[in-house]
């Protein structure tokens, strides 16, 4: 069987993974559309390569660069633009597999939309889950989505996870590995005068601006504790971060026999992309297999939450439940933008995401309307909060 493939976020560094991927394998996979938000240039590129039907952007200037590109090579790939086109090229009947690698909110309702629609869904896009994790689960189950994950430690734990339902209760706990990111040996203190360069230099892994500060804050693992307990149906005690430097071992289940499973190779994202997109097949992604003797050594420790205090957030918000998490999630976006823009210092994203947390308080959304006024008052109070940490970046 043929892949039909829609890929949100084409032009992102999951998406740039999963192209690598696919272009091994013309015969197996084709591109229905791609998706990307205003890089019309690197999707002019995507769009000559892979030949998809359709490119969607987010607005009319972006979509009207990149139709006069794609004229001026020959290329007939139809192009579009808006929320409205990103969702409907998810759903179309004319791909079966949707790759979710939007960053962020965004890719909400795309990802939705392909659930609803009984995608076979590769997913990245965490937010969907951590935002809206009952509505998005229902969508799967009553439509008979199929659901792979993609994210490295989420993909890592689905290997070792038992594939019977029935013997999912033999899960006693997962444990979610970190590096740590660039910060892991900082003192506390020091991590003031952080500037965004510092914070999007990762020490293992090659990932986008906002993904970066993410694992530098550690709100990345705990937004990936939040869609592990949806993904696997675990309680938040079973859930557990460990902090790992070499990124070679990306998730361990333990078993109630005392059995621990682990995950181990590269930190490269082919990896789980290709496991996902062949499942239940294996394919060659292109990475170089491990050599644990050229590793040498591998090592952990605990994660420190005085360095950390997003971590303790996101967990905060899994245990208080509600849309917590849809709160966390926004003002996490927001905070994080401004200091991407040098707006406030690195220390003020946990103090922006708290201020929110303790300020906009709702329940369980049941509808995507309901998480995205949610999404949209959390928003609002974090731009509120930022007026009181912005400081003047030289």
């Amino acid at each position: 069987m043929q892949h039909c493939i829609t890929l949100l976020g084409s032009t992102g560094s999951i998406g740039n993974s999963t192209l690598n991927v696919i272009a091994r394998y013309p015969e197996r996979f084709s591109i229905y559309a791609l998706t990307a938000h205003r890089n019309w240039e690197k999707l002019a590129q995507q769009c000559m390569r892979f030949t998809p039907y359709i490119a969607v952007v987010d607005d009319a200037q972006t979509a009207i660069q990149l139709q006069k590109r794609l004229c001026e090579v020959g290329c007939m790939t139809l192009v579009e633009y808006g929320r409205a086109a990103i969702a409907s090229a998810a759903a179309d009947t004319a791909c079966n597999t949707v790759v979710a690698a939007i960053v962020g909110a965004a890719g909400l309702e795309p990802t939705l939309a392909a659930a609803r629609a009984g995608k076979r869904i590769l997913l990245a896009n965490k937010e969907s889950l951590v935002m809206s994790g009952a509505l998005f689960m229902e969508a799967v189950y009553e439509s008979g989505a199929a659901l792979l994950p993609i994210d490295s430690e989420h993909n890592a734990i689905f290997q070792c996870f038992p594939r019977e339902p029935g013997l999912h209760g033999e899960v006693t706990r997962i444990q979610l590995t970190a590096s740590g990111g660039p910060f892991r040996l900082r003192e506390p203190i020091t991590l003031l005068n952080v500037t965004p360069e510092e914070a999007c230099k990762h020490p293992n892994w090659s990932m986008g601006r906002k993904i970066s500060v993410d694992s530098a804050t550690m709100m990345n693992k705990g937004l990936e504790v939040i869609e592990a307990s949806w993904l696997f149906n675990l309680r938040p005690e079973q859930i557990h971060v460990l902090i790992h430097p070499q990124s070679v071992i990306h998730a361990l289940v333990s078993y109630s026999d005392g059995s621990t499973l682990a995950q181990l190779g590269y930190p490269d994202m082919r990896t789980p992309i290709a496991h996902a997109l062949a499942f239940p097949t294996r394919i060659v992604s292109g990475v170089e297999q491990l050599d644990l003797a050229k590793v040498a050594t591998l090592t952990f420790e605990p994660p420190d939450y005085d360095r950390f205090p997003c971590l303790s957030l996101a967990l905060q918000a899994l245990h208080e439940g509600g849309a917590a998490s849809t709160v966390l999630n926004a003002a996490n976006e927001v905070a994080v933008e401004a200091f991407l823009a040098r707006h406030i210092r690195f220390t003020a994203i946990a103090a922006v995401v708290s201020d929110v947390l303790e300020q906009v308080q709702a329940d369980v959304s049941t509808t995507l309307d309901a998480v995205l006024d949610i999404d949209a008052q959390a928003r609002r109070a974090a731009q509120a909060a930022i007026v009181r940490y912005l400081y003047l970046v030289d």
